[in-house]
């Protein structure tokens, strides 16, 4: 066993708590719903990036590069001054939702290339213009931007086009659970000298000001050396190699400054004066605090480079940077051995580093969470009472909410907070190197403290009690499947599954009693997350009245029911009594099929264009079909299952009722497809698309001239870029058309923007789907793809070719550029920036360039299960059927 393998087992059994520390600092806390403390509940206003270095946080800290342990009591991150800015770079900077022209946006260049899953190892890059930073330049144009322009960019202002600015390469490697060494390598890419100020410091969370905790105390020991005290934490030392000034200050708010109140001491933003404004008196002359930094000046020469090395460590140290180098070393091989081993079969070097590269991201976008919503509606004890309106206000419903953990979490800057549907795709990357952990989130989710009594999962921050779509049994049954294939375990973590199944019923019986309106068996789950794809806002009242029968909420509960019977199929074979919720959820899924068939004589089936449509329910009893080729018609694809004839020889309860069931309900049995007719290898087929619809569904996602690009399925077809959807309402008319990138709707908000580009989700899941479709039909169904090209492929290879096509987003072509990247020059060819990637929220419909989100590695972090080789499925080939036989049996 590997020694990265040798610490997950470590963890696994207790004997090691490899993830005490870990990259849990956000990039950004000022901004977040828990920090809003005001009237009207705008977070982005209620705490800014300019109050944010003065400012101390209550339930969170933010820094560059950061480490800090399970419960971020304690911080250590980087700080920067270039000798121009205004302001000291503690935290990264970025647009408030309302300065951009699409919405929030960070405005940096930082980069995660390395980590291990215990965090032995880690590695970031971040770069820093030696020109004053263009905090002004970035407002402004951005404002002066309209909505159908691009955003712009740090990389837009030039501040880097001569390379006059510093690479900051952050590394981390563990001695021991409790060793935490720090090197900082700084290269001036620049061709003239220049000077850095570099202050790598820790501070304390502030606890004490919120309650009557003790105040831990960081102090001076020695010249290269502080002592951290913490009640509960216990003591740590940092050293710090080399000449350094030590400087400490207080983590408090400076009153003075924030509301004019009276008052001297040594703030939170201590170093910005001293280090900026000269300000002797910011900081503490008795070196003690509860922050404090090493302040470095760094000259560097023209394309010279210079390296810090600090330690910290629960250990005294005579010689703390003795064994620092051969510790380095001995991590960095470690985690070339581990991810060796992982890309063993894995040929191109381009698809290992893309690979290495979102695995880092997905860990570094580990982060620490806490929200007290009972306390956060209530107040402080020590604090004063929260705005009026608070106890009705957002997440109110949701007292019982407790966080308190380590997430995984979509972005570190734009999304520092856990998103559920998110989440459950995060845990299928982070299974392939951490199963423990991916097992983990999934159970964290649906603990009381997170889950509502009623039942409903807790979307994200900003509104607990919005819908997103139940993928959850999905992800544990995938992470299940990885876990038991990579453990070489032929049982499982049934313990595990058990725990998911038993609260994910609870979750949906939720779902059944508050989202099928009528109890017809169609659900309305609101936007599930498809934003403004449609013509209204699915999770607002219409405009129109009445309601909208969704075709993707529908199948997303067909899919639920399909996952949930294949987790009860696998604890029945260990525990019978399972059996029962097995065909509890296979019948729940036929009525479900039965329904999606046809709503009151309306069917959400569009027999001449062949295609599924959510149905506009008006209160005069009109129902009109929302003719929008979206991904809403594709996501019916996704519920689909098959049955092994060897499992149904196990489990005799499961497979009599299901054979009574089919026989007395001949109706539901002959919606699902084939039932009687068994594929490849003897085994059933359960799905909402029988092989002609399926087929028809298929087809428009594979032609090119409606929703499949270049580099994966696009969200809305490209056939209404000329032909745009429009319905007419009072007087009005509402149009939906395609929109490749950014969007110009501002239906859902400014960062909206589902309108065509390719979503790495929705593709993964459709991917998946394709394959359970081929484990049944085999390799004699085929279909041309793409559609038009004569081109004959089975199921299994359309999924491979998608697959192909959105890693092609991320792959160099012909010209040694990527899609990714854009028009933009720099990313393109600079050897300085062209092999460091980012994940974007998703990508240009047509060309492939990242958009939205810059760092959202978590669910665009899927690209790294693609670019992992599986087994090609095989069998023998499935018995031929004449067509008489297909048209009898519905096919």
């Amino acid at each position: 066993m590997d020694a990265e393998k040798n610490r997950l087992e470590e963890n696994r059994l207790g004997k090691k708590d490899w993830y005490r520390w870990g990259p849990y600092l956000s990039e950004r806390q000022w901004g977040t719903v828990r920090e809003d403390y005001s009237e009207d509940g705008t977070a982005w206003d209620s705490f800014t990036h300019d109050m944010a270095r003065s400012r101390a946080y209550r339930w969170g800290e933010d820094g560059i590069g950061g480490l800090c342990d399970s419960q971020q009591r304690l911080c250590l991150s980087v700080a920067l001054w270039n000798g121009q800015d205004p302001i000291l770079k503690e935290r990264l900077f970025g647009l408030t939702n309302r300065q951009g022209n699409h919405g929030e946006d960070v405005k940096e260049c930082y980069y995660y290339l390395d980590a291990t899953p215990t965090h032995s190892y880690l590695k970031m890059l971040y770069k820093y213009p030696q020109a004053a930073y263009p905090y002004r330049q970035l407002v402004e144009e951005n404002a002066q931007r309209q909505i159908d322009q691009m955003e712009f960019e740090l990389i837009d202002t030039g501040v880097f086009d001569q390379n006059r600015y510093f690479d900051i390469f952050v590394e981390y490697a563990k001695g021991t659970c409790d060793d935490m060494l720090m090197r900082i390598t700084v290269p001036n890419r620049g061709d003239e000298d220049a000077t850095l100020h570099l202050l790598p410091g820790v501070l304390f969370r502030n606890t004490w000001s919120w309650d009557d905790s003790a105040k831990p105390r960081i102090e001076y020991v020695s010249p290269g050396c502080m002592q951290l005290s913490h009640i509960e934490l216990g003591t740590y030392r940092l050293y710090v190699e080399g000449e350094a000034e030590l400087l400490f200050c207080e983590n408090e708010s400076n009153g003075p400054r924030l509301w004019e109140t009276d008052g001297k001491g040594y703030f939170k933003d201590g170093l910005h004066d001293y280090v900026i404004s000269g300000e002797k008196s910011a900081v503490n002359p008795e070196r003690f605090g509860t922050k404090a930094a090493a302040h470095y000046e760094l000259a560097l020469a023209a394309g010279g480079t210079e390296q810090v090395r600090l330690r910290l460590t629960s250990k005294k140290l005579v010689a703390p940077f003795r064994s620092f180098s051969r510790i380095f070393q001995a991590r960095k091989q470690e985690a070339d051995t581990f991810y060796g081993e992982l890309q063993a079969d894995i040929a191109d070097e381009q698809l290992r580093l893309i690979q290495r590269q979102a695995f880092a991201g997905m860990i570094w976008c580990k982060q620490y969470y806490r929200y007290d919503v009972e306390t956060w509606l209530s107040g402080d004890p020590a604090g004063p009472p929260p705005p009026k309106g608070r106890e009705q206000g957002r997440n109110s419903n949701w007292r019982h909410v407790y966080c308190d953990d380590v997430l995984s979490m979509p972005d570190s800057w734009e999304y520092p907070w856990f998103a559920a549907w998110d989440l459950g795709f995060h845990c299928i990357t982070l299974a392939l190197v951490d199963s423990e952990f991916a097992k983990r989130q999934l159970i964290i989710l649906t603990r009381d403290r997170y889950i509502h009594p009623a039942g409903q999962l807790p979307a994200y921050e900003w509104a607990f009690g919005d819908v997103n779509p139940p993928v959850h049994a999905w992800a544990a049954w995938r992470v299940f499947q990885i876990d038991r294939a990579h453990s070489g375990d032929r049982v499982g973590d049934l313990e595990f599954l058990k725990q998911v199944f038993n609260k994910l019923v609870l979750n949906f019986t939720w779902w059944v009693n508050c989202k099928d309106d009528g109890g017809r068996n169609v659900f309305q789950g609101g936007f599930l997350g498809l934003d403004n794809i449609g013509v209204f806002d699915r999770s607002a009242p219409l405009p129109t009245g009445g309601s909208i029968t969704q075709a993707d909420g529908t199948a997303w509960m067909a899919m639920y029911c399909l996952n949930l019977m294949r987790i009860a199929l696998e604890l029945a074979e260990h525990e019978p009594l399972y059996e029962d919720m097995a065909t509890k959820f296979f019948e729940h899924f036929l009525y479900i099929a039965e329904a999606m068939t046809s709503v009151g004589g309306v069917e959400l089936w569009d027999a001449e264009e062949e295609f599924f449509y959510d149905v506009l329910d008006l209160p005069d009893g009109q129902q009109i079909p929302l003719k929008i080729p979206s991904i809403v018609g594709l996501i019916p694809l996704f519920a689909v299952e098959t049955l092994e004839p060897e499992r149904l020889e196990k489990l005799p309860k499961f497979r009599a009722r299901m054979e009574w069931f089919l026989e007395h309900r001949p109706e539901l049995a002959g919606l699902v497809s084939r039932w009687e007719e068994p594929g490849v290898g003897k085994r059933n087929l359960l799905a909402l698309l029988r092989g002609h619809r399926m087929k028809c569904v298929i087809r428009k996602m594979v032609d090119e001239s409606m929703f499949f690009s270049d580099y994966g399925v696009r969200s809305l077809s490209q056939s209404l870029r000329d032909r745009p959807y429009v319905v007419a309402f009072s007087g009005q008319q509402l149009t939906v058309d395609y929109e490749p990138g950014e969007s110009t709707s501002t239906l859902f908000g400014g960062n909206s923007n589902w309108r065509g580009p390719i979503w790495m989700p929705i593709n993964f899941l459709l991917i998946e789907a394709l394959q359970k479709f081929h484990h049944y039909y085999g390799d004699d169904f085929k279909i041309e793809c793409p559609t038009g090209s004569g081109k004959m492929l089975t199921i299994y290879e359309i999924s491979e070719e998608i697959a192909r096509r959105l890693k092609s987003i991320f792959l160099t072509d012909a010209n040694g550029r990527r899609p990714l990247f854009g028009d933009c020059e720099k990313l393109q060819t600079d050897p300085h920036f062209r092999d460091y990637l980012w994940f974007y929220e998703f990508f240009h419909g047509d060309s492939g360039r990242g958009v939205g989100a810059s760092h959202q590695t978590g669910w665009s972090g899927l690209i790294a299960k693609l670019i992992q080789p599986r087994k090609r499925p095989s069998g023998p080939k499935r018995k031929r059927t004449t067509n008489k036989t297909k048209r009898r049996r519905g096919g």
